[in-house]
């Protein structure tokens, strides 16, 4: 994110565990999460039984939430990034002239298809997203290999915390938090993701907070 302009004043640190004592490790404020959870059949079910609710019942979503949807495959990841990072520029400048600017400026007035769409074209940020990959400690999935892992991002807007997943078709409210803490009301989110499967460990959160 740092090559692509996000500003060095901050970065993403991981979260050990979802207790009070562990977060309150974290450095503040914490203005975003990135979560890895692994796709089973109980969290298929899960989801489509809330997008069905919210379907029927409706939600409320602040206009200022930018959302896209994923169409390239195995870039969950990339895609968690953005979410986090597009949602919290007020916080988190980018620096002029680079990707991540760019890429936020000519995409703020488009819906989440014509995003993604945008995104598919956008040769800086593909590039950067595949010398990433090759970068970490295991072998990067091709983008056509079938992966049982997704990427989603938690953010904070307007009085709301909300759910960033490019594979539903919109954003999802989890209620409301505040500046302050967001991150704990995002911990018992987390927490309701773990229980939609709960013999499954293989999870992983990362925060997006102050450099120093």
């Amino acid at each position: 994110m740092h090559k692509l302009g996000m500003s060095k004043d901050w970065k993403f640190t991981d979260i050990f565990g979802l207790d009070p004592q562990s977060l309150e490790m974290i450095a503040q404020p914490v203005v975003a999460l990135i979560v890895l959870f692994p796709i089973s059949e109980k969290v298929l079910k899960a989801d489509s039984e809330r997008l069905e609710k919210i379907e029927k019942d409706g939600q409320s979503v602040s206009p200022k939430v930018y959302f896209m949807k994923q169409t390239i495959s195995n870039a969950c990841g990339t895609i968690g990034l953005l979410h986090a990072v597009m949602n919290v520029q007020d916080e988190v400048s980018l620096e002029p002239e680079n990707p991540l600017k760019e890429f936020a400026e000519k995409t703020k007035a488009m819906n989440p298809d014509e995003r993604a769409s945008f995104l598919e074209k956008d040769k800086s940020l593909s590039v950067a997203h595949e010398e990433s990959a090759q970068e970490g400690q295991t072998e990067a999935p091709s983008a056509d290999d079938k992966v049982d892992h997704h990427f989603i991002a938690l953010i904070h807007k307007d009085g709301s915390i909300y759910e960033m997943d490019g594979r539903k078709p919109f954003p999802i409210n989890h209620g409301t938090t505040t500046d302050s803490t967001f991150l704990s009301n995002a911990a018992q989110v987390c927490k309701a993701f773990v229980e939609r499967d709960p013999g499954e460990l293989r999870f992983t959160i990362v925060a997006l907070v102050p450099a120093n």
